[in-house]
């Protein structure tokens, strides 16, 4: 009996001992561990991190079953990280902000969060109508709506007051006025005859006048969204390079439409501005022409207003031009992802949902980015407009939303980067370069893609 009870004893402390190591307080089980990924797309700046790291620690101490550990990786070399991360199988469990673009590099490597929406009952009607079809790639919903940045006309009031032109409409579906009274479809036809007459040489000629100077334009009528075709192509239609099997390129038709517009714009027409043109210090603003204060007219995202106010103290925003009968409204759009390889996808599935749930405001203003949530945008927009002088229609912003371009003009293709590069190759030939066909260039940009998605 006496040697007995020494050996229960330690069993006992033993026990005890190996109790405490796997449990928490109360004798709960020990927290599962999480680990939130940053940045493949912002997040990195010192107060974007305190933030983040904020909402960390507010989750944390309210969650005693989960404990979420936040990895910032500067934007440079955040895509080559996490790539060696989830190859040595030691990836992150939630990755964000990131926007679709960025996670087409890891495509297939999402968890498709459809069965868990629907297992938690998770309510999408707060959200601005079609935003969730932006994070749904194909069949996976790899996301949940968070920040979107639709694309919207930007326009110079005052050169169309100067030109004795009515302003663009605010409202989709209203009809341009013309100063005879005419009306016309709000598409990309009529904004191609106002950029005419918009644009404006030296000598005070538009591009409608005879003797109009062509090597001496002061002002240009319009700028498209030029950094990227596939989004210049999506502001004619919603498309995709995939024919539909995953193997086999085709240029949309819409596409196609959109850069011969482009193309003609520059070298026919002259309402848009050249390659070198749109180097110079006179019209490259900030990155974007129309920040020079010298184009009429321009497609680009909610999130260009970080430099708009260089376009004056008279411009405003109107609702993106039709084509075919079509309206498109090219959308970014962040959010936060969780990879298929997680060991806990049901708990990382709950931080995801306090990230774009209450911890969203906090983490919206800290991004300076539009809420998915449609309760949530008058505050970001009252926020927004005290930023400016001038009294700006927001509200066509909000309406963009709904014509978003699905499928989204960044969504994953077979090669993907190499795809990319080739793309960028045409775009660079065509603003530098007059005098090309156009139907020929397509032939063989198609031929191109086709050849690397054949190796």
């Amino acid at each position: 009996m006496n040697g007995t009870l020494p050996r229960l004893l330690a069993a006992l402390t033993a026990l005890v001992l190996l109790t405490a190591c796997t449990t928490g307080a109360g004798g709960d089980a020990a927290p599962v561990q999480l680990r939130w990924y940053c940045c493949l797309g912002t997040g990195e700046q010192a107060d974007q991190v305190k933030a983040q790291q904020a909402v960390v620690d507010e989750f944390n101490a309210r969650h005693r079953d989960i404990k979420v550990k936040l990895d910032v990786v500067p934007y440079n070399s955040a895509r080559d990280t996490l790539a060696t991360q989830i190859a040595s199988g030691k990836g992150p469990d939630i990755v964000g902000p990131v926007g679709v673009g960025g996670a087409a590099a890891f495509h297939g490597q999402w968890l498709d969060l459809g069965p868990f929406i629907k297992a938690r009952g998770f309510d999408l009607r707060p959200y601005s109508e079609g935003a969730a079809d932006l994070y749904r790639i194909g069949s996976v919903q790899e996301g949940l709506p968070f920040a979107i940045y639709p694309s919207t006309l930007y326009y110079k009031a005052d050169l169309f007051e100067e030109a004795g032109l009515a302003e663009p409409p605010h409202k989709y579906g209203e009809k341009y006025r013309w100063p005879d009274g005419r009306e016309a479809e709000w598409n990309y036809e009529t904004l191609r005859e106002l950029a005419l007459r918009l644009t404006v040489d030296k000598n005070g000629k538009d591009a409608t006048q005879q003797g109009f100077d062509a090597g001496n334009i002061v002002q240009y009528g319009f700028e498209p969204a030029r950094d990227d075709l596939r989004y210049q192509g999506s502001a004619f239609g919603p498309a995709s390079l995939d024919a539909g099997d995953g193997k086999t390129v085709k240029i949309p038709e819409p596409w196609a439409d959109a850069w011969r517009f482009f193309y003609d714009g520059m070298w026919k027409d002259r309402f848009i501005m050249t390659g070198p043109v749109f180097e110079t210090d006179r019209f490259n603003g900030d990155g974007a022409a129309f920040f020079s204060g010298h184009v009429a007219m321009s497609v680009n995202f909610l999130w260009s207003t970080y430099g708009v106010a260089g376009a004056g103290p008279d411009w405003d925003v109107a609702a993106m031009p039709s084509h075919d009968g079509r309206t498109t409204s090219p959308t970014s759009a962040d959010t936060f992802r969780i990879l298929a390889g997680s060991k806990h996808p049901d708990k990382a599935f709950e931080f995801l949902s306090h990230l774009v749930g209450p911890a969203s405001n906090k983490l919206l203003e800290a991004y300076g980015a539009m809420p998915a949530r449609t309760a949530d945008q008058d505050a970001f927009f009252t926020k927004l407009a005290a930023q400016f002088t001038n009294t700006v229609d927001w509200q066509v912003a909000k309406d963009s939303v709904r014509f978003a371009d699905t499928p989204h003009s960044e969504a994953h293709t077979p090669k993907y980067n190499q795809t990319l590069a080739v793309l960028g190759t045409y775009r660079s030939r065509w603003m530098t370069k007059g005098g090309l066909d156009m139907d020929a260039e397509l032939t063989r940009l198609r031929a191109e893609i086709q050849k690397i998605w054949d190796r």
